[in-house]
């Protein structure tokens, strides 16, 4: 059924799912940048940086991701500017994940045995020596398998940017459902691709978790010895 398909209509079908790829890249590594800064103003940041980084994730976790695509795509046309789906698709989703992957790496920082951060004190480290050297690598380890569940997720939650219109993947297979009408092989294809830019992302998880955790042992024998 599949050979059903123009080469135009799998192209067009295949450019959607590149514009999933890039929204997904835009989106984790602007929520990358927000994220870090927000999970260590949770931890270890003042009272008003702390009272406002825990305002940034309740709010942002709270709103639905199409809602704030809506917001985003329309507030800034209220302000005179005209601004492309991919580009408020892109913000709304790197303030959205920000909001999870620091809550997330707060969670691994404070996951850090109490004994490695007074140990690193001992050491006579400032603040941003015993983070750099001691506490967030450790972190990252203990981070790894739910920040690598939460990029899966996002990739999936690129398909709300059909509600303002971006042409990414779903929204690409909706429109050849309307030309083909068979959604039963579109959708079909839609989700074999969805799976096969996933899959690597899983896997590659994985192959990085093992190696942390096999670098982590080489280290605690190091300092044995």
């Amino acid at each position: 059924m599949i050979l059903n398909l123009t080469n135009a209509q799998i192209g067009y079908l295949g450019r959607g799912a590149l514009a999933t790829v890039e929204l997904s890249i835009a989106g984790a590594a602007g929520g990358a940048m927000i994220g870090l800064p927000t999970a260590l103003m949770l931890v270890s940041g003042g009272r008003f940086a702390r009272l406002f980084s825990r305002a940034y994730v309740h709010i942002a976790q709270g709103i639905p991701l199409p809602v704030a695509m809506f917001v985003v795509y329309f507030g800034i046309g209220l302000l005179g500017f005209d601004v492309l789906p991919v580009i408020a698709a892109s913000v709304a989703l790197a303030v959205n994940a920000g909001a999870y992957l620091g809550d997330i790496w707060r969670g691994a920082i404070l996951a850090v045995p109490h004994t490695q951060w007074e140990a690193s004190e001992s050491l006579a480290l400032n603040y941003a020596q015993r983070m750099l050297y001691v506490i967030l690598p450790q972190a990252l380890r203990i981070a790894i398998p739910p920040t690598v569940g939460f990029l899966v997720a996002l990739i999936k939650n690129t398909s709300y940017a059909v509600v303002i219109g971006m042409a990414e993947l779903t929204y690409s297979a909706r429109i050849l459902n309307n030309t083909t009408f068979e959604p039963f092989v579109i959708f079909t294809l839609a989700a074999g691709v969805y799976f096969v830019i996933c899959f690597p992302v899983s896997r590659f998880s994985m192959r990085l978790e093992r190696a942390s955790h096999g670098n982590g042992k080489n280290i605690d024998q190091e300092s044995i010895k």
